[in-house]
C-alpha cells in the first residue's frame, strides 16, 4: 500500500522478508493459529533462521538455549525462545526482550540473552516452588473430601497465597488445568492488596463468558476481567475471594458435568515397531511448521519399562521398548514426576510424538511423551 501511494519515493522500501524470522517467532510464541497463511510466514521465517539469516537477537537466544539453529522447530520458538522472552515481562522489565529483538550488535545481544536466560531460570524456580505449594493444598482438600469434611474438589478451582508472584500464576494456573483438567484461577496479591487472578479452562467451558456471569449474578464482585474462551485475567478485592470462589464452582458446575472432567486424548494411532525410527520422525518434523489449530502427529501404545530417572528436578527421563520388541527408546515426559507410582511398574502407556534428539552430533529417534500412565 505505502508502495502504491510512493511513499518511499524513488526508493524500493524496505524488504519485509528480512522481518519473517521475527514474525515466525511471534507467531508461535503467542501461540497464534496456523492458518495456511501462518504456516507459510512460520515456514519462510524458520527457513531463514535455519540459513543463519535471522536478526542477531534471535541468534543469541537459540545460543542460551543451546538449540541448533540449522535444524531449529516449531517447537523450539514456542518451548525454548518464546519462555526466555516472557520471562522479562514476568519477573522484570519487558522492555528487555524488545531491545534484544531490535538490536544489531551481537555484543550486547548476547549480554541481554544472558540475563533472559537467567530471569528464565528464576521463573522456573518460582513456577517450581509455587507448584509444590499448590499441590500440598490440593492434597489437603482431597482428604478433607475422603474425610468428610467437604465435597470433592471444585469443578472450578480457585488457589491464593499471598505471597506467590504474579508473573507465574498464569503458567501455574495452566499446570493445574493440565494435571486436573477442569479450569482453574491462580490468584496472586498486588502491591495494593487487591487480588490478580490468571485463569484457564478446558473445552466445554468459555471461561471470558463464565466470568461474565459470575459478574452479572454477583455486581461488584470482580473490579475487571477479560480475555477470551481458553484463558482470561481478573481483579478482585481480597475480601471477596471466598465469594468469588464459591460463585466461580456454582457457575462452571452449571456448564460441566462429571464425564467433561474427564481428559480426552485424541491419538492417531499405534505405531508399528519398525515405524519407531529416525526416518519417520525427520519425515514428521519435515512437514512442520506445526503448531496451534495444526498439530503434529500424536501417536499411543504400550511399552516395557526399561529404565526412568528425574532429570532437572521436574522431567521424567523413561527408556522404553515396545511391548515384545528388542529395540530400545529414549522418551522424555516434561513437567512429569513418578511420586505416585508403584515401585514395581513393568509397563507404561504413552501418548507420544515422534522428535529427532540430538546428541555430541548424534541423532537418534526420541518420543516426547504427552500422556503417560503407569499399566
Amino acid at each position: 500500500m505505502l508502495r502504491k501511494q510512493g511513499f518511499f519515493g524513488n526508493e524500493s522500501g524496505p524488504n519485509l522478508a528480512e522481518l519473517l524470522d521475527l514474525v515466525a517467532l511471534g507467531t508461535v510464541a503467542d501461540v497464534v493459529p496456523l492458518d495456511h497463511n501462518n504456516r507459510i510466514l512460520v515456514g519462510q521465517g524458520l527457513a531463514r533462521i535455519r540459513a543463519g539469516k535471522c536478526s542477531v537477537g534471535i541468534s543469541a537466544l537459540i545460543s542460551v538455549a543451546k538449540r541448533n539453529p540449522s535444524t531449529l522447530a516449531s517447537t523450539d520458538l514456542g518451548f525454548a525462545l518464546g519462555p526466555r522472552l516472557n520471562a522479562a515481562g514476568r519477573l522484570d522489565d519487558m522492555s528487555l526482550g524488545i531491545e534484544l529483538l531490535l538490536t544489531d550488535d551481537r555484543a550486547h545481544a548476547t549480554e541481554l540473552a544472558q540475563r533472559l536466560d537467567g530471569l528464565n531460570h528464576e521463573r522456573r524456580q518460582i513456577e517450581t516452588e509455587m507448584k509444590a505449594e499448590a499441590m500440598l493444598i490440593l492434597d489437603e482438600m482431597e482428604l478433607d473430601a475422603s474425610a468428610g469434611k467437604k465435597e470433592e474438589l471444585p469443578t472450578g478451582l480457585c488457589l491464593f497465597e499471598p505471597h506467590w508472584h504474579q508473573g507465574v500464576i498464569g503458567i501455574l494456573a495452566s499446570r493445574i488445568k493440565d494435571r486436573l483438567h477442569r479450569p482453574v484461577i491462580i490468584f496472586a496479591q498486588t502491591d495494593d492488596g487487591s487480588l490478580k487472578g490468571s485463569a484457564r479452562s478446558v473445552p466445554g467451558l468459555h471461561i471470558r463468558d463464565a466470568l461474565d456471569a459470575v459478574a452479572a449474578h454477583h455486581p461488584g464482585l470482580l473490579s475487571k476481567f477479560g480475555g477470551h474462551a481458553m484463558a482470561a485475567g481478573l481483579s478482585l478485592a481480597a475480601d471477596d475471594f471466598n465469594r468469588f470462589r464459591e460463585a466461580f464452582d456454582s457457575e462452571v458446575r452449571r456448564h460441566l458435568s462429571a464425564e467433561d472432567l474427564r481428559r480426552e486424548i485424541l491419538s492417531d494411532g499405534e505405531l508399528g515397531d519398525d515405524e519407531l525410527n529416525l526416518e519417520l520422525a525427520e519425515t514428521l518434523r519435515a512437514g512442520g511448521p506445526w503448531g496451534q489449530g495444526f498439530p503434529e502427529p500424536l501417536f499411543d501404545g504400550v511399552f516395557e519399562l526399561v529404565n526412568r530417572r528425574i532429570v532437572g528436578e521436574k522431567h521424567l527421563k523413561l527408556v522404553v521398548r515396545p511391548a515384545g520388541s528388542q529395540q530400545v527408546i529414549d522418551a522424555i515426559a516434561f513437567n512429569t514426576v513418578d511420586d505416585d507410582w508403584p515401585v514395581d511398574v513393568k509397563q507404561v502407556e504413552l501418548a507420544y510424538r515422534l522428535d529427532v534428539n540430538e546428541f555430541k552430533g548424534k541423532r537418534s529417534v526420541q518420543l516426547m511423551v504427552e500422556y503417560i500412565e503407569p499399566v
